[in-house]
């Protein structure tokens, strides 16, 4: 893939090399994630981030990365405060914003919709999300995450078991990680779900024809015995039907601390997109597991900004000048962000 110039909307752009790279940069860019040192190889640029769906982490985090890099952001989030409330379409928005940014990035409820972002523009537009549709990023520092947790790298995770438990029908982030994963070979896939929320028959399919194994069940024990990888996702009860015809009992997929060590082997790898939903009789990870060596969705959450960061770097050409402006940070930062963290932050 050539990066420079290129817009990121689908995990399935991606090679096996292209993940090579774009890890590599991250790898060098954890210095500035961390706070460590500074780079202004950005200075200058602006980035229009454009949220038309509620986000924390994703929002915040891509905006972070740009700032780390030396550049502006600009924002809007929702619909009600946008031109788009006023019927102004998707290329004109899109065209318009584009004048003024040097990349967007764009989350949008409809499947599809930031592809006609894309289609309207030059500068570089990255998917943070696409209502059912895909969440390339996530994926990315997913994948990022996984690999660091194993101490592996592309191409490397053969034969791996990864059991991908609770809403996979509606959980875009299953889906791209699901599809980049795929690029390996022989991947143990085990997805653990009520019927009504199973993971699309289409992408089953498409993983078998790819020699992967899938096997379907909603038995959360049968799922966790032999998994390497745990990825849990939240029940997203936004995307159900509003005629209550699927009810889902959201307790039988939960893992706490006594499920995790009485099913799942020593050194399970536990992971989720977050957020995780923290109400009573809803959460997918238990609280009981914060200060668990195997949760991993905090360290999870820090890579995301290395991995944006290296995704703006390299769509902007700049990756190999990074360095070039590279200075200490005066300012304190611990070693530990969380309290009940067990690694440093982005060890």
């Amino acid at each position: 893939m050539d990066f420079t110039g290129a817009h990121v909307l689908t995990v399935e752009q991606f090679s096996l090399e292209d993940l090579e790279r774009i890890f590599a940069v991250a790898d060098r860019m954890r210095p500035y994630a961390r706070r460590e040192r500074a780079t202004r190889v950005l200075e200058g640029a602006v980035l229009g981030n454009l949220f038309f769906e509620p986000s924390t982490r994703s929002r915040l985090s891509f905006g972070a990365a740009f700032n780390l890099l030396g550049g502006h952001v600009r924002e809007t989030t929702g619909f009600a405060f946008s031109s788009m409330a006023k019927g102004e379409s998707i290329y004109d928005t899109s065209r318009v914003v584009s004048g003024y940014m040097d990349a967007l990035v764009v989350r949008h409820p409809e499947e599809g919709a930031v592809a006609h972002f894309a289609a309207a523009t030059r500068i570089p537009v990255i998917n943070g999300g696409d209502g059912p549709g895909e969440h390339p990023t996530q994926a990315l520092l997913d994948l990022y995450t996984l690999h660091r947790e194993r101490g592996l790298r592309p191409g490397s995770l053969g034969g791996i078991n990864v059991a991908v438990v609770g809403d996979l029908r509606y959980g875009r982030t299953v889906h791209s990680l699901t599809k980049l994963l795929a690029l390996e070979s022989n991947v143990n896939f085990v997805c653990v779900a009520p019927d009504e929320l199973q993971l699309p028959a289409d992408l089953v399919a498409r993983l078998r024809e790819q020699g992967h194994r899938v096997h379907l069940t909603d038995d959360l024990a049968e799922g966790l015995r032999e998994a390497d990888v745990v990825y849990a996702t939240r029940i997203q009860r936004e995307r159900l039907p509003e005629d209550g015809s699927i009810t889902i009992d959201a307790d039988r997929f939960r893992i706490d601390r006594s499920a995790y060590d009485s099913l799942c082997r020593p050194g399970t790898v536990l992971m989720h997109p977050l957020p995780r939903d923290s109400r009573t009789g809803a959460s997918e990870l238990s609280d009981d597991l914060n200060d668990h060596p195997a949760l991993a969705i905090f360290r999870q959450t820090d890579n995301g900004v290395p991995v944006r960061m290296a995704l703006f770097a390299l769509v902007l050409g700049v990756a190999d000048q990074v360095e070039e402006s590279d200075r200490k940070v005066a300012w304190h930062r611990p070693d530990w962000v969380g309290v009940h963290d067990t690694k440093p932050f982005l060890a």
